[in-house]
């Protein structure tokens, strides 16, 4: 990718420096803010959340390409999360080794026996991508996940355009600017709330963030939280901890936490079995599943966004079989894959263990897990497959292509973090809204982007893990 802010400011020393103490203090009056890692819980010391000093070029055909497939992107997961068949045949070999997939496996079945309470649907994903880097110097874009439950920094990424628009004038670069694109994903995520609220039809009952021990990373969601209160839609933000504690359904399931009639339930937690310190959690997971509230996702939609549902789809013919007789859209969206390989027993899972084993540089090895860190690289490849290739334990995992983007110089700017040019790896990461009720879509949105950026020496981790920072395109 070629490098568009010119080497004489990128390099300037005492201009970086200026431009680095300047942003800081740009960054706080715009509220792109975090707690600390010392007090996660209190608002009354907190920083800047981590971002690049300049914005990173990307190119606009493919910037366009990622926003024009997402609103595909939202009906294949409601599509996918519709048919219990597939989830059950492709997630088969996966529940049979992960507890993790396995207890929210148990949890779909139930609520399939007892059949669904809610026939209104709200998605709010992510689908993630990077910049693969061709032997001849072409670019595509190719997917590395899609995200269906707590989708985070759609409400930070809508106050950073401001930051990078400042740095660049002060930088004397006002046409590049203009060139940063408005954003603003947490009005977007906010309407598909607002949407589901109205349709669940009861003023008074409340849209609840169901959230985590800790919330480092609470000014993200407060973003989407203060949207919903402009449209006088009443909020609250519970653990597990208070709905098992306060949680109930009446007669005709409606649920009820803290007293208050729930008509949204927003999961910003429970997407890693960390998240489940107990017996209690999962019950409390069961009984929002069970319930009337509109659960964001439901259980079949967090099913869907798991890493062997992506390796699935990849398989010839799938696709078309959830885009009927549509194969520009399928065409579309199977552009974007890269390659994916199962890892289930048999000849063609063989096949994938000693296509890694030999090129093991090559490959991504990813388990079922969500929040960034988990993936496997490079010679540890080799470490894991050689435990784990002659049992089923190896069917946890799926294998994909390492995408290979061109690193950009930059400056990751972090708390009490020295400031150094950087070789840096940027992820785009595009925002869906949809809502269903019954068979009827009644809301499917492209809502905004997100750019995280991090120092290539790191293969993995997002923006709450610590490793990538928050960034903007520039469009070039």
């Amino acid at each position: 990718m070629a490098q568009r802010i010119p080497e004489e400011v990128i390099l300037n020393s005492a201009l970086v420096e200026n431009l680095a103490n300047e942003a800081k203090d740009i960054a706080l009056h715009q509220g792109v803010l975090m707690r600390l890692q010392e007090s996660p819980n209190s608002s009354e010391i907190v920083t800047f959340a981590p971002f690049t000093l300049f914005p990173t070029p990307v190119p606009e055909a493919v910037f366009h390409q990622a926003l024009a497939v997402q609103k595909h992107y939202n009906v294949l997961v409601d599509r996918i999360s519709q048919d219990a068949d597939f989830l059950k045949d492709a997630l088969s070999s996966t529940i049979a080794v992960d507890d993790f997939t396995a207890r929210l496996f148990r949890i779909h079945e139930q609520i399939l026996k007892e059949g669904q309470s809610q026939s209104i649907v709200l998605g709010l994903n992510r689908s993630d991508y990077m910049l693969d880097q061709k032997e001849d110097d072409t670019s595509s874009l190719k997917q590395i996940e899609i995200n269906t439950i707590a989708a985070s920094f759609g409400g930070l990424s809508s106050r950073t355009p401001d930051v990078h628009r400042l740095i660049l004038k002060l930088a004397g670069r006002p046409e590049e600017s203009q060139r940063i694109l408005d954003n603003n994903p947490a009005a977007g995520l906010a309407a598909g709330l607002a949407k589901a609220w109205e349709l669940y039809g009861s003023e008074k009952a409340v849209v609840m963030f169901l959230v985590e021990e800790t919330q480092r990373n609470i000014f993200d969601q407060r973003c989407v939280e203060y949207e919903l209160w402009k449209r006088n839609i009443p909020t609250m933000r519970k653990r597990f901890d208070d709905v098992s504690a306060t949680g109930s359904l009446d007669q005709d399931k409606r649920l009820f936490v803290d007293g208050k009639e729930v008509a949204v339930v927003y999961f910003r937690n429970g997407y890693m079995p960390d998240n489940y310190t107990s017996e209690q959690c999962w019950e409390a997971r069961l009984l929002m599943e069970r319930s009337m509230a509109i659960k964001c996702p439901d259980i079949r939609t967090h099913l869907t966004g798991t890493k062997k549902v992506q390796q699935v789809l990849a398989r010839p013919g799938v696709l078309e079989k959830f885009f009927p007789g549509q194969p520009g859209v399928v065409e579309q969206i199977r552009v974007t894959f890269a390659g994916l390989y199962t890892l289930d027993m048999g000849p063609e899972g063989d096949k994938t263990v000693e296509m890694a084993l030999a090129a093991p540089d090559r490959f991504v090895l990813k388990p079922q897990r969500e929040g960034g860190g988990n993936n496997i690289y490079g010679s540890e490849i080799c470490q894991v497959l050689d435990q784990v290739k002659g049992s089923v334990e190896r069917t946890a995992y799926i294998l994909m292509d390492k995408i290979t983007p061109v690193p950009v110089q930059n400056y990751l700017l972090r708390q009490n973090g020295t400031l150094k040019i950087s070789q840096c790896l940027s992820e785009l990461g595009v925002f869906g809204a949809y809502v269903r009720r019954g068979k009827d879509m009644v809301m499917n949105k492209c809502v905004g982007h997100l750019l995280r950026t991090k120092s290539s020496e790191h293969s993995d981790g997002g923006v709450a893990a610590g490793v990538a920072v928050l960034d903007n395109p520039l469009l070039i």
